[in-house]
């Protein structure tokens, strides 16, 4: 790979009624340490006043912001817009409510250098509130964090949190862009499939912070089950993605569902939740944990 002042990076952002957050999403890449950048953004049917807030950086930046407007297609088809109409060699994933910190691509670029086998690199990232407040940081090396990782992000062992997310255009051209059929887990979809084919690195630092939100489709229980279970059926049978794997992956979904009901008010469907869990990977102490403590909160509740 070339020395980090040749090498172009291409931002791809899609935005949907995003203009609240949009202008500090802009400003953290015009910060960057790492100055061989351009702006693709994708708006996706936006009902807000976008355009108006657009408008100083159209003016600032010049070329170095695209800006393209499309019908709502939903996040999937905006971001492979923006990679449709970029040209560099490595595409960063930034959405319009997220951020950097100014070392974010100075970061990936050093780590995807000289590397040819690795095609995509994440780092660590906090999370915050729709107000910027941290809520927590997600510093830690995960088992089986780097490498040939695929199985784990098909069993859900390991997150790849997408605003740290960098990858080479190659990568899209051997496996496609994301899937606009996925409502929820499109990022995990892309980033298995990348990892099937190419290595994954890590970036041992805090590179960027999701913004939380409560609109969010994560926060769906229904919504969120019914692109997992889509997600593990595709992609079951491919190396590593065996019986064995999907039963831990199901475990881990069940488990995840169950959490998001109980903190919706709704014990009942969470113990059936847990149950599930439970039954599809015994041997995980998590969902033994999640079903025993949802079992001793219902019988407390019937009393």
């Amino acid at each position: 790979m070339p020395n980090s002042e040749a090498t172009q990076v291409d931002v791809i952002i899609p935005a949907y009624n995003a203009a609240r957050y949009l202008p500090t999403a802009i400003e953290s890449v015009i910060a960057q340490t790492f100055q061989s950048w351009t702006i693709v953004l994708v708006n996706d049917g936006s009902t807000d006043n976008i355009d108006e807030v657009i408008a100083p950086f159209l003016a600032k930046l010049g070329a170095r912001l695209k800006y393209i407007k499309q019908p709502k297609s939903g996040v999937s088809a905006a971001r492979n817009t923006a990679i449709r109409n970029s040209s560099a060699k490595l595409l960063a994933i930034l959405d319009a409510d997220d951020l950097w910190l100014p070392c974010r691509l100075q970061e990936s670029v050093e780590c995807l250098r000289d590397r040819p086998e690795v095609g995509l690199s994440y780092g660590f990232n906090t999370r915050i509130s729709p107000q910027g407040e941290v809520l927590d940081t997600f510093d830690r090396r995960q088992k089986h964090g780097e490498g040939w990782v695929a199985p784990y992000l098909y069993m859900r062992k390991i997150d790849l949190p997408s605003p740290t997310i960098t990858f080479r255009r190659e990568c899209i051209d051997a496996v496609g862009g994301f899937d606009e059929s996925l409502t929820v887990t499109e990022d995990r979809d892309l980033w298995l499939r990348i990892a099937l084919r190419y290595q994954v690195a890590l970036i041992p630092k805090v590179i960027a912070h999701y913004r939380t939100s409560p609109q969010s489709a994560t926060t769906d229980p229904n919504r969120m089950l019914k692109s997992q279970l889509q997600f593990v059926e595709k992609h079951y049978g491919s190396p590593g993605c065996g019986m064995l794997a999907r039963r831990v992956a199901l475990g881990r979904i069940y488990k995840q569902r169950a959490e998001a009901l109980a903190m919706r008010g709704q014990p009942g469907d969470a113990l059936m939740s847990a149950l599930r869990a439970l039954a599809y990977d015994p041997c995980d102490i998590g969902n033994l944990r999640t079903a025993g403590s949802l079992l001793l909160r219902r019988i407390g509740f019937n009393r």
